[in-house]
């Protein structure tokens, strides 16, 4: 794909890997061994799913971050490099990229490859009615941050304001726009859709009226280029779905339980640190964690600036980050359903392990 805003521009490419619909893209090897993972469940020795032979508690645990490694996972960055994974117990943690080309987080779970990974909803829940039994265990983005961006001159400030104007859609996420067309009443020959890669050239060339986005990104490296624009959330108009969602197999909650405790603690003091110091979190992503990605280091801080917003919330001020209300759990489900993927919050959803660790030490909160 065409890079035209520069080498932070990883950001755009993100959209691919999170596409509404990415279970489509699953491999047929990772859902075709869902039945016999679920049925005899996988060697949780191997050295990717934790072992001691550093004499740590827990040892070594491979974590599938859901894109390379940008401003995203800032919490995991500040757990990794303040020591709170090795105070934890664990040896080292793992943080392994994703990508367009790489494997699925509920794949790697699947075989056994990961231990833990963020993910969304609408990837893992196919997946689980697919047979694999995996569980949405925590949320760091409490809203999804797919958004429509416009043109500050010739604003879409809501949907209904998509009527009759040209909006850019990547072929990954015309499932995710045609959710939120159906949320908001409305069709596609209320408007034109036009097929669209990645780069937001043609919204800045005045080729199309909006780009379906993410907040966290295109607006913020357009507006560094010069282009004024104006977003609109899909998560405000009809789907309210998390993100970057902590995915586990059934089996961790069951037998590892103490372990999970123990990784989710040191990856909220991670975060707490992040949302506290975004400028730090630039730091870490541009000069450490990503530095072979040429990560802008302004661009990046900017982009934790809205990332934030994201991740913290007055409900995780009042419960806790990662943790989501019934109300959310349910707002997902409905969400979930208005694009075909029917299952219920029991089968998607256990936030029983963060409520053991906020009941057990308030002062995370």
């Amino acid at each position: 794909m065409s890079r035209l805003f520069g080498p932070d521009q990883a950001a755009p490419l993100s959209l691919d890997r999170r596409s509404f619909l990415r279970y489509a893209g699953l491999t047929a090897a990772a859902i075709g061994s869902a039945g016999l993972v679920a049925a005899c469940g996988s060697d949780s020795s191997g050295p990717s799913n934790g072992t001691t032979p550093d004499g740590s508690k827990y040892g070594t645990v491979a974590v599938q971050l859901s894109w390379l490694k940008n401003i995203e996972f800032a919490g995991e960055y500040f757990a990794d490099s303040k020591g709170y994974y090795r105070e934890a117990g664990f040896g080292s943690v793992n943080l392994i990229a994703g990508g367009a080309a790489s494997t699925s987080v509920e794949s790697g779970i699947g075989t056994g490859k990961i231990w833990i990974g963020m993910s969304a909803p609408q990837t893992t829940a196919p997946a689980v009615l697919k047979g694999l039994p995996l569980k949405i265990v925590g949320a760091t983005y409490q809203k999804n941050p797919f958004c429509i961006v416009s043109s500050a001159a010739n604003p879409i400030r809501t949907p209904q304001e998509m009527k009759g104007r040209k909006i850019g859609v990547q072929d990954t996420n015309q499932l995710v726009f045609d959710a939120l067309l159906a949320a908001n009443g409305m069709t596609r020959s209320d408007l034109t859709v036009v097929p669209a890669q990645f780069d937001p050239t043609p919204l800045a060339n005045g080729e199309v009226d909006g780009w379906v986005s993410y907040v966290t990104n295109e607006p913020i490296t357009l507006g560094a280029k010069g282009f004024a624009n104006y977003n609109f959330m899909f998560a405000d108009y009809g789907l309210p779905l998390v993100a970057e969602t902590l995915t586990v197999h059934q089996r961790t909650i069951d037998s590892e339980r103490d372990k999970l405790k123990a990784w989710l603690k040191a990856d909220i003091r991670g975060w707490r640190d992040a949302v506290a110091d975004p400028a730090e979190s630039a730091r870490l992503a541009v000069e450490v964690y990503g530095k072979d990605q040429q990560l802008d280091l302004r661009e990046q801080k900017q982009e934790a600036l809205a990332q934030n917003t994201l991740v913290e919330t007055a409900d995780t001020k009042a419960n806790g980050l990662f943790t989501m209300t019934d109300a959310l759990i349910a707002s997902n489900i409905a969400a979930l359903a208005k694009s075909g993927i029917d299952i219920s919050a029991d089968k998607l959803f256990d936030l029983s392990v963060l409520k053991e660790i906020y009941a057990e030490d308030p002062s995370l909160i």
